[in-house]
């Protein structure tokens, strides 16, 4: 038998890739697929490369790093699929099969290793955000303006998607305890993140205050970090395994109900870290009963009967499922119930929900061109809706649409800035 073009840890599972029958109920709801028509840019071309590879029949560079590269990650194959192909499981294994044993070009590696050194750490975050501030200024003046459009690629998109800097809610922090408002329902712990702590730090105190106003007595741990998701998502296995153990530890031992993050992309990688740290003897036990306590805010808030007062809030709303909340941890209804408890928001749909924004985690960072046409594609489909706000529940998601409808788009919130805005009567921001 030839032996397999995968190391020995692991691999993707024999039985996982023989699950797949290519029946092409996929290829609707795959971005690329859509964006190109190339079938090796479809789930189930990237599972018979990865077929090809397992039995030594191609080697790990070349088409299988190509097309692997191309996929946003989206999981938008795995909720399409009648024969519960396990996808997510599959590009999980692959990826840092890659990142171990495939060199990647100068350029390339350089630009990754840059994003990398730089987003899972706060303090670099916030010292970023000072020139980030400044850029933003000058960014006004016409000439500055016009060499920001003569960027190249990659650092081209970047520029795009540079968050509005607030430098006070950049350094901003929350208290360690929000109390609850009225008698405590659920004691829960929030995960203020990394980019989200710096860059949106607003929707954390949002969250903090929506949690106590509906009965939760809140816990702020001061000295958690990034959960590693970016990483994970991206391949770079042994760092984002450190983080998963550093988060574990810093929540495991506060006596709570659930731990609760507002960010899509951190949720779906908590929720695995069970499976991730399955073989660990140390952690696979900790790591299972972390993985069990975690929650998206709205499905906490799901849970909860209102019991906070709403006032109106008189708009027209789109809500965008993030692929992380809706593909990989089937969270649909519960944001769409949270925000129909609040008076007058009309919730509508958009086409083509399924499809991903393109922003994909880093994605849109290291694959422009495609992240630059879906994020387009996705803006047409919002527009065409006609609202007053678009809602969706990922830091990604809201710069990526953002960025594609423009500065005339209407504004975007996550979904708990909204509810928040209706519980505390006031204009939304």
């Amino acid at each position: 038998m030839t032996q397999s073009a995968f190391d020995p840890h692991h691999p993707p599972a024999r039985e996982l890739l023989d699950d797949c029958v290519h029946c092409g109920f996929c290829l609707p709801t795959c971005p690329t697929y859509q964006l190109w028509g190339e079938e090796m840019d479809s789930p189930r071309g990237r599972i018979y490369l990865m077929d090809l590879a397992e039995r030594g029949e191609i080697g790990l560079d070349g088409a299988l790093r190509e097309h692997i590269d191309a996929c946003l990650g989206c999981m938008a194959c795995v909720t399409a699929c009648p024969s519960g192909v396990q996808y997510d499981r599959l590009l999980e294994s692959v990826r840092p099969q890659l990142e171990r044993n495939v060199a990647r070009r100068p350029a390339d590696r350089l630009f990754r290793n840059a994003i990398f050194a730089l987003f899972p750490y706060r303090r670099r975050l916030r010292a970023a955000a000072l020139p980030g501030a400044l850029y933003q200024r000058l960014r006004r003046i016409p000439a500055v303006s016009r060499l920001a459009r003569r960027l190249p690629g990659k650092l081209a998109a970047a520029e795009s998607l540079l968050p509005p800097v607030r430098l006070r809610d950049a350094f901003a922090s929350l208290p360690s305890r929000v109390p609850s408002q009225g008698t405590t329902r659920r004691t829960v712990a929030l995960l203020t993140g990394c980019v989200q702590d710096v860059f949106f730090h607003h929707v954390n105190a949002a969250t903090a205050r929506v949690l106590a106003a509906e009965g939760c007595e809140v816990l702020i741990p001061r000295a958690q970090s990034c959960c590693g998701a970016l990483e994970l998502h991206a391949g770079r296995e042994p760092s984002a395994l450190r983080r998963a153990r550093r988060t574990i530890a810093e929540f495991e031992s506060l006596n709570v109900d659930a731990i609760v993050t507002n960010v899509a992309g951190c949720g779906s990688s908590m929720k695995e870290y069970g499976q991730l740290l399955a073989d660990d003897p140390a952690w696979s036990e900790r790591a299972a009963a972390f993985s069990a306590k975690v929650r998206d805010v709205s499905e906490v808030l799901a849970e909860l009967e209102p019991s906070a007062p709403r006032h109106p809030v008189r708009a027209r709303a789109v809500y965008h499922d993030a692929c992380h909340l809706g593909h990989a941890q089937g969270v649909r209804a519960q944001p769409r119930a949270v925000l129909r408890t609040i008076p007058g928001l009309e919730l509508v749909e958009v086409a083509e929900p399924e499809l991903c924004c393109g922003s994909a985690g880093i994605y849109n960072l290291v694959a422009p061109d495609a992240a630059a046409e879906l994020g387009a594609r996705k803006a047409a489909n919002v527009r065409a809706a006609r609202p007053d706000l678009v809602v969706t529940a990922n830091p990604g998601c809201l710069l990526q649409i953002r960025r594609h409808l423009g500065a005339e788009g209407p504004p975007l919130l996550h979904p708990v800035e909204l509810l928040d805005a209706s519980i505390r009567g006031v204009p939304v921001r």
